[in-house]
């Protein structure tokens, strides 16, 4: 029997890493529940085929899904409509290369990065270049301009900055 396993994300994330999912997950989960899509937790998986016909599996650490029936097995098999990360040292440099390249190839209309150290939110959209999907780089909110923080895609949800760092040492 041969096993063909494949690392496509690291365990042991930090409770701070872990306190921003779940603010961001709590505050988004209500507004959405009179709608189709829900949000998700960095426990659901999406399971995709690239153009080079290899299949990438990701988890990202929140996500906002408007299709949910598209399953199979536990993974999704469609594009969420937005996807969170947040930068821990082991995969930082993972999230801002490779995952968002998937991401992008995906064409998610909106990533988040978020920096817990700087305390900042890197907001991209997703637009057309020749064609070509390709994120650009909308707004990173700190402090200073954390009333300009909001989702794209999903203009009524409100997001809170200080609430999503509550609870951060």
């Amino acid at each position: 029997m041969s096993l063909n396993l494949q690392l496509t994300d690291r365990a042991g994330a930090s409770p701070d890493h872990s306190a921003v999912i779940i603010n961001f997950v709590n505050m988004v989960y209500n507004q959405l529940k009179d709608s189709t899509c829900r949000v998700y937790s960095d426990n659901v998986q999406y399971r995709w085929k690239m153009n080079d016909g290899s299949e990438k599996t990701v988890i990202p650490d929140a996500s906002i899904n408007c299709r949910t029936k598209s399953r199979k097995g536990n993974s999704f098999i469609n594009a969420p409509q937005f996807v969170l990360e947040v930068l821990s040292p082991s995969t930082a440099k993972y999230d801002k290369t490779e995952k968002k390249e998937i991401y992008r190839s995906e064409e998610i209309p909106e990533y988040w990065i978020i920096d817990l150290w700087k305390r900042s939110i890197q907001v991209y959209d997703l637009d057309y270049e020749n064609d070509d999907p390709k994120y650009f780089l909308i707004d990173t909110v700190t402090k200073e301009n954390s009333k300009d923080l909001h989702l794209i895609h999903f203009p009524h949800i409100k997001i809170d900055f200080e609430q999503l760092f509550a609870g951060i040492d």
